[in-house]
């Protein structure tokens, strides 16, 4: 397909948002703007892109893509994601058993330390550890690093392996399942704002008496495990 001349700047807009989307290449995607926006986009054309118009051109290609999702991937094209301009906040010393009767907690970001991250979408996961004293951002693990194989959700989950919870702006089922079957338990929080307020809330929530869920990925062996999908200072 021949798309124009496309400047560098507007190819990996391409390539970046090819990759939030699900099954998707720059060739695919391409194809949609081909329809939406007409060859070659520019930086002009695509700035007024609305989600809408992606789920519409080339015959409902992305009719059925999660609405958060087509929104990552249209601020990316747009440019106004903030991957390049937003450094990752630093992360705190952390040394493995340093923080007794500790969780480690996986944060969903798109923004220095904000719960504002699609599963499927998101940039990075902030990871925490998290005990009834203290919690601590350890490390910072960026998504686009770690693709491994065609299938997204799994990557995902693999990245976070290592903790036993995950704060999510949203998640669809297939991809949780992903996520239980490495013994995460996810929490969908929608409300947006500071992971480090969640982080608090939970070590509050250590600091009193854990729920059976909670009680269980810390191994203390509770009668059942709680599911739900609001914060846990609500279980």
């Amino acid at each position: 397909m021949s798309t124009g001349h496309l400047s560098d700047d507007i190819a990996l807009r391409i390539a970046l948002a090819a990759r939030t989307l699900p099954d998707t290449d720059p060739a695919r995607l391409i194809r949609v703007l081909k329809d939406a926006v007409g060859l070659p986009p520019t930086a002009e054309s695509l700035a007024g892109l609305k989600v809408k118009d992606l789920k519409q051109a080339a015959d409902g290609e992305f009719a059925d893509v999660d609405q958060s999702v087509l929104k990552a991937a249209l601020a990316i094209l747009k440019g106004d994601s903030g991957i390049a301009l937003d450094p990752p906040p630093a992360t705190e010393p952390y040394t493995e058993g340093d923080m007794p009767d500790s969780i480690r907690v996986a944060c969903a970001s798109d923004t220095g330390e904000e719960l504002d991250g699609h599963f499927g979408a998101a940039q990075r996961f902030l990871i925490y550890q998290v005990s009834a004293v203290e919690h601590r951002l350890i490390d910072v693990r960026t998504v686009g690093e770690t693709r491994l194989s065609d299938d997204k959700n799994a990557d995902r989950a693999a990245l976070i392996a290592d903790c036993q919870v995950l704060y999510v702006a949203s998640i669809g089922g297939p991809a949780a399942a992903k996520v239980v079957k490495k013994d995460i338990h996810p929490i969908k929080d929608d409300r947006g704002g500071s992971a480090r307020d969640r982080m608090l809330a939970l070590q509050h929530i250590l600091a009193d008496k854990a729920p059976p869920w909670l009680a269980k990925v810390m191994g203390h062996a509770p009668e059942e495990r709680i599911r739900f999908e609001r914060d846990g200072a609500e279980a």
